[in-house]
Order: structure tokens, then C-alpha cells, then sequence
């Protein structure tokens, strides 16, 4: 276990520090933090979003927000809070105006994410929205790639990653159940896939 803290205190030194991302200047200027992630590091059970919003980078937490109220709500739904699981996002670094992370950003931060995927070696990695779900899709070359996430929410998808076979459970954005309060049933729904990796 310490092993593993120390693997993980290298990732944030490294991303603090990281000078080549586009986003450093951004980060820097506006006295932000890099959102490095949160979380047992022994964790079942991973979340991966997309990338901080204001909120996060302020406080260096990833989903301390409003959306991040609605995870906490799921995750006590199904019998865990924060500290069971592990959460990060594919760009540790807030894009400004809420933005769409670059490629060149993807693939600056992507080698940090597998690195953490490695360290944790969760059972089941829960995707929340439609690019964290196409990202890890992707990166783990699932062949049901490229669906659209209406489709996708809920399932247990089969992935093989360098320690062994996991799974990858795509789930909308917690935002979405405050953006559209009829969601939340369905999103409540989708997050009970969950509780089989429950320990």
C-alpha cells in the first residue's frame, strides 16, 4: 500500500510541475490546482470523467461541485462513499471555458491516467459521460467502440488491462440528473450495475 502511495505521490509531483501541457499557463495564472484524483488506492471500483471544471481546480478535488454531490448521492445508493472508491479524470488539468480537451492534452495526460489504472488495478472502471467513455473505450480497444452512450449506459463491458481482465461499465455524466431531473431515475438505475463489485 505504500508502495502504491508513493507511485501515486511521483504522479502528482510530475503533473504539478508539468510545464510542456498546454494547460500549465492556464493552471498557473489563475492560481488553480491539477486534479490529480481522490480515493482508496486499493479501490474496486474507478471513475474516470472527462476533465476538472472551476470548482475542481479551485480546490484540487475532482467532482466537488454540484455534479459531484449527485456521485456522492450514487454512491451512498449503492453502500460506498468516496473513500471506497478511486476518482480522476482523463485531463487533470481545467481547459479553459469548460472546453473540450485537445487532442494533444488527451495525449499528454493520457500516459499519468494508465499509470493510476495500473497502480489501483481496480476490478471495473465506471466511465461518466460520453468522452470519458470513449476514451477508455478506446483505450482499451473494446469492440463496442464508437456506440452511442444512450446505448451503452449500464452495460458490462469486458477489457483486458496489463494486470488482467476487468470491466468497463459506461454511466452518464452526474451533471445530467441536474440538467434533466427525469434522468435521475435512470441514472440511479445504470449506478446499481455497481453494486456487484461491491466487497
Amino acid at each position: 500500500m505504500a508502495d502504491r502511495m508513493e507511485q501515486m505521490r511521483q504522479i502528482k509531483d510530475e503533473i504539478l510541475h508539468l510545464e510542456t501541457s498546454p494547460l500549465y499557463a492556464y493552471r498557473t495564472e489563475n492560481n488553480y490546482y491539477p486534479v490529480i484524483g481522490e480515493g482508496s488506492h486499493s479501490a474496486n471500483i474507478m471513475f474516470i470523467g472527462e476533465a476538472p471544471g472551476k470548482n475542481e481546480a479551485q480546490q484540487g478535488r475532482p467532482f466537488c461541485g454540484a455534479s459531484g454531490r449527485v456521485l456522492d448521492q450514487l454512491l451512498e445508493s449503492i453502500g460506498l462513499q468516496r473513500a471506497d472508491v478511486y476518482i480522476t479524470n482523463v485531463v487533470k488539468d481545467r481547459p479553459p471555458e469548460n472546453r473540450d480537451p485537445t487532442p494533444e492534452e488527451i495525449a499528454l495526460y493520457t500516459p499519468f491516467l494508465v499509470r493510476q489504472i495500473n497502480i489501483i488495478q481496480p476490478r471495473v472502471i465506471a466511465t461518466l459521460g460520453r468522452f470519458a467513455m470513449d476514451f477508455v473505450l478506446d483505450l482499451f480497444d473494446i469492440p463496442e467502440k464508437g456506440g452511442k452512450i444512450s446505448k451503452m449506459r449500464g452495460q458490462v463491458l469486458d477489457a483486458q488491462a496489463e494486470y488482467g481482465a476487468i470491466h468497463v461499465v459506461p454511466l452518464y455524466h452526474p451533471a445530467v440528473a441536474l440538467y434533466n431531473q427525469s434522468q435521475r431515475k435512470t441514472i440511479e438505475e445504470d449506478f446499481a450495475v455497481l453494486k456487484e463489485f461491491v466487497t
